[in-house]
């Protein structure tokens, strides 16, 4: 039921609140100076964001955890968000922060690829073309020799034999100026860098080396790329970065535009999914771009953040900081460049996303059920042959596509005979170690997998909390509990891919375990003979004997074998 808003008790401390539902999914996560305050007002009698009264409607209750201070609400609202991807917070699309290229800060400095630059390291970034990123690093270890490992000094490793590394093993004392060239590179000054590479591009290209010459083309590109660019110029420019915003629907883009010393340095963009509060959006933004570098002096927003913000900036900044929203002259010309440059980004993304075939599928199969996305499902198939190696497998699906990562296997450790049973055990299973749930648990089955799962989550007290669907094979009928059942047509074609990438997955697991036990059936080299199908022949013929002595007739007669299968299990068995 809807949360209470006058049953809540919390303190009149900083700190994150967390609305939840009585599974104890996390709906949506923010921060307060004041708790009590701050969550009482989601319950006014004319909130302030349009997402709010389906928010109260969807939270069973809320939780807080307090805080020293508003500071690090911001810093923990920010990782819960990451942890629980609640569902009405916007979202960072990739989910982790972006790289940066870092010099550390010892006696003979190393160059550093990283996610999170050392305290006392100076940093340039971050990028969101990590591999253009990469490419720096190698072209600056090439031409200069700074050294990008901890190598104690030791004489004779192999990068100082590559020519990769002229550190103190090499050369301690003109060390210090290869640092100071790197570093040169990285604040800008990549003209003699890019000159001499130039050069041998030339050279490489009056010899026709061509591959040589197109691989020295790419390292220029890299550096373009990734090293800061003189754009434009203005006096006002000194210390100042432009943050612009725009979205297309729940596709939202936030571009910040560097500038220094009255030049536009560059420019990042991080895509999110935007929950309609332009605010929270940008400061999600803002809380993860300047977490590992400091702020400017200036920062031009397109619309007011809170007071909190502002302070945590300050710190961050160690210094004054001030945060305008420009009307007129050119700070408002450079943050109408950067809400432009957002336009285009949230204009490209949008696109993409439109043009992706998985999510087509994806949103195809969410329009046929009614229902608001299928952005990640999990499926989950059984096998095992006359009893042995019972196993089950689970595959997810993000966006119409596979989610590798979050394949599981399971071995069966009860004596369940049967598929259904099976099935129960590591569904389950899976249950009790799952801190979010899917849009939807597909299993490969009819009605009676259906009825299965409506029994296990009943005894669980998560039937309000799962949504779940079986495919049958038959007609490829998709059965749903209290709902008609659906015979696929196009718009399934989600669910029947689900589906087969799970019967594939657990087939191949299947085949690893019997293979590590030693009792594989030479029927298994048979083309097209997966374990359930052999199965069905084991059964049928009630044994191997009854399947040699078969003729191609007979075979067809086993549930699941057709003529061509019946033919090229006759040609092995007589091969």
């Amino acid at each position: 039921m809807p949360v209470d808003g006058q049953s809540l008790d919390l303190p009149a401390k900083p700190g994150v609140y967390l609305f939840k539902r009585n599974d104890d999914r996390v709906m949506y996560v923010g921060k307060a100076t004041v708790l009590r305050d701050r969550v009482r007002s989601y319950f006014s009698k004319s909130p302030d964001r349009a997402m709010i009264p389906s928010l109260v409607e969807a939270a069973d209750h809320v939780d807080c955890i307090v805080t020293q201070n508003p500071s690090e609400a911001l810093m923990l609202e920010r990782q819960l968000i990451r942890k629980h991807k609640p569902r009405y917070n916007s979202l960072l699309k990739d989910d982790k922060s972006y790289p940066f290229i870092a010099i550390s800060n010892e006696e003979f400095p190393r160059i550093l690829y990283t996610r999170n630059p050392p305290a006392d390291a100076s940093i340039w970034g971050p990028f969101p073309d990590a591999g253009a990123a990469k490419r720096v690093i190698q072209v600056l270890r090439y031409e200069f020799g700074i050294r990008d490992k901890d190598c104690k000094g030791k004489d004779g490793c192999m990068a100082r034999h590559i020519g990769l590394c002229k550190g103190p093993c090499h050369d301690p004392e003109g060390y210090p100026d290869i640092v100071k060239a790197v570093i040169g590179v990285l604040d800008g000054d990549a003209r003699v860098l890019i000159e001499s590479l130039q050069r041998e591009m030339d050279e490489a290209s009056r010899r026709m080396a061509f591959e040589n010459a197109a691989r020295i083309r790419d390292m220029i590109a890299a550096i373009h790329k990734t090293l800061s660019q003189q754009i434009i110029h203005s006096r006002f420019y000194q210390d100042c970065d432009a943050i612009g915003f725009s979205s297309h629907g729940d596709i939202g883009t936030v571009v910040i535009l560097h500038t220094k010393e009255g030049t536009i340095q560059g420019q990042v963009q991080y895509p999110l999914i935007h929950r309609g509060d332009i605010m929270e959006s940008i400061a999600l933004v803002l809380s993860e771009h300047y977490a590992s570098r400091r702020p400017p002096r200036t920062l031009l927003l397109p619309t007011p953040v809170s007071e909190w913000m502002e302070h945590w900036l300050t710190e961050r900044r160690n210094g004054a900081i001030e945060i305008r929203v420009p009307q007129r002259g050119e700070l408002a010309k450079l943050q109408a460049m950067a809400d432009s440059n957002a336009r285009i980004q949230a204009e490209r993304n949008a696109k993409r996303k439109s043009g992706s075939i998985e999510q087509i599928a994806a949103d195809d199969a969410a329009n046929l059920l009614g229902m608001d996305s299928l952005d990640y499902i999990v499926c989950f198939d059984m096998a095992q042959l006359q009893g042995e190696e019972r196993v089950g497998a689970s595959v997810a699906m993000q966006y119409g596509r596979p989610l590798k990562e979050e394949y599981r296997t399971y071995k069966v450790k009860t004596d369940a005979p049967d598929d259904l049973r099976m099935m129960r055990e590591v569904i389950e299973r899976w249950i009790r170690k799952q801190e979010n749930w899917p849009d939807l648990v597909l299993l490969d089955g009819g009605e009676t997998h259906l009825n299965m799962m409506r029994d296990l989550l009943d005894d669980l007290e998560l039937n309000d909390s799962i949504t779940y669907a079986a495919l049958a094979k038959k007609e490829e009928t998709l059965y749903r509990p209290n709902e008609a059942p659906i015979i696929l047509d196009r718009r399934g074609r989600l669910f029947i891919h689900a589906r087969d990438e799970a019967h594939r997955f657990v087939n191949r697991f299947h085949r690893k375990r019997r293979a590590r036990s030693a009792i594989a059936d030479p029927l298994e080299t048979v083309p097209g003979l997966g374990a359930k199908k052999l199965q069905s022949l084991l059964r049928h013929f009630g044994g191997r004997k009854g399947i040699e002595h078969a003729t191609a007739k007979d075979l067809v007669s086993a549930p699941g074998i057709g003529p061509a299968l019946a033919e090229r299990i006759i040609e092995h068995l007589h091969r």
